[in-house]
């Protein structure tokens, strides 16, 4: 006896597969868009004003036949225009900003390197379907490093100092005075660095686990003349000095890591009794279809591929990218504190205030 056929919508099958086509180019877009960023394809434009893919060859000594098919893929994305009666093609100020200015809140192009980097681990992943296991950091493609801290030092540039901490009650003034900070988790030391200019009679100790991006931090404290005010050890978020801290920050990282709990509790036994311990995560909902939006399909995506498989790796709890603020008010609370807040907000962060 033959089955009956399906039944479907002839429309709505055809909708799904334009988004999957769609779906399939920007995947290919990143890393195509990761190689204009590391090639300086976007500076050379910005530069040039508009270009054909000769005249931008001759100015980057790159390939021409590998230029024009890039230039078709990056104005078919929208990256960058095309005028059909001059043939050319130009980028955007607006884009420009996002993809060329490293100074910039704006700034998205570390991105593409970080979301290049993570894709790569993918036969990995898969793996870790099937048996539970995790994938730390370390074993990731390098390009995840430096790609992290170029795609975040955008949002400490353009919010840190200007508005996260100033939503924490008392902690600039205190800062201003002179204090003791730990930032905690701190890689390549991007956040401790923005601090640190600003409050130049505060004492910042920039901690982390992994050696070589301590040791990057460090030699960017050297280019960067910060003077003896601004240290980087290697330390675990369990076990890092205690220094009776005024401020312990945790920038995107306390989400990563095995045992959070063990965490705060190190920083409820190292944080002063009028401190604070400041928590900047990923933008999250309340309820699951609150993430269903694209930055809770960047923040999911990223805690399959990186964030869940480190915390699997190191400890016992993966809390992934998008859990609820009640779960970290419950850890807080667990951890010894007694008062937990939302201080302030940006479109792809949260901002705790967590005090004993």
């Amino acid at each position: 006896m033959s089955a009956k056929p399906t039944q479907f919508n002839q429309a709505k099958l055809e909708a799904f597969l334009g988004k999957v086509v769609g779906d399939l180019g920007a995947a290919m877009a990143i890393s195509l868009a990761a190689i204009g960023d590391k090639l300086g394809l976007y500076k050379a434009m910005a530069e040039m004003g508009s270009v054909t893919s000769e005249t931008l060859a001759q100015r980057t000594s790159l390939s021409e036949r590998y230029l024009r098919e890039w230039l078709i893929n990056q104005a078919a994305g929208g990256y960058i225009e095309y005028d059909s009666v001059t043939a050319r093609y130009s980028l955007p100020v607006e884009h420009a900003v996002a993809l060329t200015k490293e100074d910039s809140p704006f700034f998205v192009a570390g991105g593409f390197q970080l979301a290049n980097a993570v894709i790569k681990a993918q036969p990995r992943i898969e793996k870790n379907f099937k048996s539970g296991a995790g994938m730390l950091w370390g074993d990731h493609d390098p390009e995840l490093f430096p790609g992290t801290e170029r795609f975040f030092r955008a949002s400490y540039l353009g919010y840190l100092v200007q508005k996260w901490l100033p939503a924490l009650d008392g902690v600039v003034l205190r800062l201003e005075g002179g204090a003791t900070v730990a930032d905690i988790g701190c890689g390549h030391g991007a956040s401790t660095m923005i601090m640190s200019k600003a409050f130049p009679r505060t004492t910042f100790y920039g901690f982390d686990n992994h050696n070589p991006s301590i040791q990057r931090a460090r030699q960017s404290a050297i280019a960067g003349r910060m003077g003896d005010t601004l240290k980087f050890e290697d330390a675990d978020a369990k076990t890092f000095p205690n220094l009776r801290y005024d401020l312990i920050t945790f920038f995107d990282c306390l989400h990563d890591m095995g045992d959070p709990l063990a965490a705060l509790k190190r920083a409820r036994a190292t944080i002063r009794e009028d401190g604070t311990v400041m928590v900047v995560e990923p933008m999250a909902g309340a309820k699951v279809e609150d993430n269903f939006n694209p930055v809770g399909r960047v923040f999911s995506g990223a805690s399959v591929l990186c964030c869940t498989p480190n915390a699997l790796a190191s400890g016992s709890t993966a809390l992934g990218t998008i859990p609820t603020d009640e779960q970290f008010r419950k850890i807080a609370a667990d951890a010894g504190f007694t008062r937990f807040r939302r201080a302030t907000e940006t479109p792809f962060n949260r901002v705790f205030e967590i005090r004993p």
